[in-house]
This record gives structure tokens, sequence and C-alpha cells, in this order.
């Protein structure tokens, strides 16, 4: 089964893909969707091309989206806003639902602290997943969401196992 992470931004939209196998992980691919220059439409378009491109190299099964956190530039969140819309149409677009989930349980599923910094979340990013070569700190927070998605994905799944062996 294929998950991809996806974290939003109007500038690199970074997105990661992993194999579940039962208990283990592994990495398959990640990278940035770049927007450029432009107006908002012509950006939110391109980010919308190379996510779909990305859906269907790479045909994830699960998919999951950063929540986003309102900072003090209104206009900065609103636009944050609507690149997480697209982050969130193309894998409704590809038919699956989307887990979202906020910054701090991501870091803290992956990390062990919610507030942790992004040089830590991609060292262990890369402990997590040995030999990946991360395509910059936006994949290494994508490839982060994936993993938190992959453990409480499966938190359902374990516990009705569980419950069918008792």
């Amino acid at each position: 089964m294929r998950v991809i992470g996806i974290d939003p931004g109007l500038r690199y939209l970074g997105w990661g893909v992993l194999e579940i196998s039962g208990n283990r992980l592994s990495h398959v691919a990640n990278g940035v969707c770049a927007s450029g220059d432009g107006s908002l439409a012509e950006r939110l378009l391109r980010l919308h091309q190379q996510l779909s491109d990305v859906f269907t190299r790479f045909a994830p099964d699960m998919a999951a989206v950063e929540q986003t956190f309102v900072n003090k530039d209104g206009v900065a969140t609103l636009k944050l806003g609507q690149a997480r819309g697209i982050a969130m149409l193309v894998p409704a677009q590809f038919g699956l639902e989307v887990g979202e989930y906020a910054p701090n349980k991501v870091k803290k599923t992956v990390v062990g602290v919610g507030h942790a910094d992004k040089a830590q979340v991609m060292h262990m990013v890369k402990v997590q997943l040995p030999g990946v070569d991360l395509a910059g700190p936006d994949a290494a927070d994508a490839l982060a969401i994936a993993i938190c998605h992959a453990h409480h994905a499966r938190a359902p799944q374990v516990t009705a196992a569980r419950q069918v062996r008792a």
C-alpha cells in the first residue's frame, strides 16, 4: 500500500511517497512542486498540474495533508489555504480520502516532540527511511506527514485485528 504526504505551500509544495508493508515503511519518492512566478491563478494551476503528475506516476492508495496554522499575516494565510486546497483537491480527484494532521502531531509522531524544528524533522525522516535522498525541507516535511499517516491510519486496523484475535 502506498501513502503520499503533502506539505502545502504556495511557492513550494512538498510531496513524499512511502510503501507500507506490514510494519515496514520504505521510501518510494519525494520532491517539490514549484509554482514559479505569475498570477495566483497561474501558480495554483502549476501546482495542480505537477501534483496530478505525481499521483499519476506513483498511484498512491492513501493521502495525508498538513493542516494550516494561522499566522499574523492574514493575506499569506489565505494564499497558503488556497495552495492547501490544491493539496486536498488532487487526491480527491484520484478517488482518495485525505487524512489531515496538525503540524505538532506530525512532529510528535516522527520526532517525539511536538515543537521540533525542521532540522530535527529532516534528521528523523532520514533515520526512519535509511538511504533517503531528500529533495529539501518541504519534501522532508511531506515524508513526515506520510509517516504520521502510516502510523495513525493503521491504528484502527491494528485495534480491530486485536479485537478479532481476542
